[in-house]
């Protein structure tokens, strides 16, 4: 399969998770408003509100894993890569707003705490959410760490998010539930909004963690220690081919990658010989990153060892010193 029909399947994979997401979210935005003003439960309908924060949350993720997929154009020279970025970032900030907005209403209900009608109702609608929000962040999980897509990523933390969040609420209206038949007359409807709290300051944990991997990737972060250190490996195994490489640069943008550097080659080799060994290290790093683009800038060895080029030399100083003085009688 070539390089493009992959690209292809593989946005077709993301565009049909991310839809997934959208019909998910809707239905559960619904049932749980439903089912948590009939019963009166604060914590339900905190529940509703952060499925509506997911639900637009996936439509942002939907929009776009759409838009990044373009190729490059006039305008967009490097991509569209940027734009999940940018939807992670928004995602983490709708995060923040549904959890201060629980947090509100479970305060006044603290304040004025109220009786709570039909518990198992919630219950089930807690239990469905739960595993409902379980199987689709699974598969965003998987589809956007296979692509490398940082806006289905942020969406399947939105989904595991309400997964804990659904079950801690499952958890307080159960003991309301349970100890309503056990302990007739006590009040334990305080729990209820002590449960929104809690999944509140879950949410929020939630979107400090995905506003900082986003502002990484916005503000061209590089990659990681372990890319960078494989791209290191992989350059000092091409010695004696390669005798140096210096200012290396990485950076992300959504899933693709952008890499450059400066090799240094014997300066009697032919630039026939050069092209062909920088070909098969750009063959090379898009087998290691299918997504990466590579900028590539061949020097020869002239013995003058600036302060750049010492910093990745592979020669001893003998052999610099060697390097310099045939250079130094040729000149």
């Amino acid at each position: 399969m070539c390089e493009r029909d992959m690209d292809e399947k593989a946005q077709r994979q993301k565009n049909r998770v991310a839809a997934l997401s959208v019909i998910s979210n809707s239905v559960l935005v619904v049932f749980k408003l439903v089912v948590g003003v009939i019963i009166g439960s604060v914590s339900v309908i905190s529940e509703a509100i952060h499925s509506g924060m997911d639900l637009v949350a996936a439509v942002i993720a939907l929009v776009a894993v759409r838009i990044s997929g373009r190729s490059p154009d006039e305008d967009h020279a490097f991509g569209h890569g940027k734009v999940e970025d940018i939807a992670a970032a928004v995602e983490a900030l709708l995060i923040f707003a549904a959890a201060i907005w629980i947090i509100y209403e479970a305060v006044n209900k603290l304040v004025s705490p109220h009786a709570i009608e039909r518990v198992g109702w919630g219950v089930l609608v807690m239990l469905i959410s739960a595993i409902a929000n379980l199987v689709v962040s699974h598969l965003l999980f998987k589809i956007g760490r296979k692509t490398e897509s940082a806006a289905l990523i942020a969406d399947g933390w939105h989904l595991r998010t309400d997964v804990y969040t659904s079950v801690g609420v499952m958890a307080g209206l159960g003991i309301i539930l349970i100890g309503g038949r056990l302990l007739p007359g006590v009040n334990l409807y305080w729990i209820d909004p002590v449960a929104a709290i809690l999944v509140a300051l879950l949410i929020l944990r939630a979107a400090l963690r995905l506003t900082i991997h986003a502002i990484r990737d916005l503000i061209d972060t590089s990659t990681s220690p372990a890319e960078k250190a494989w791209i290191h490996a992989y350059l000092r195994r091409l010695y004696p081919t390669v005798l140096s490489f210096h200012r290396l640069r990485t950076r992300k943008a959504g899933p693709e990658r952008f890499i450059d550097f400066h090799m240094v080659v014997h300066s009697d080799m032919t630039v026939s010989e050069s092209h062909k060994i920088a070909d098969k290290i750009l063959e090379d790093f898009k087998a290691q990153f299918p997504n990466a683009d590579v900028i590539l800038h061949i020097e020869p060895c002239d013995g003058k060892c600036s302060q750049a080029c010492v910093s990745g030399c592979q020669l001893s100083d003998e052999q610099r010193a060697a390097i310099h003085l045939s250079r130094s009688h040729l000149s």
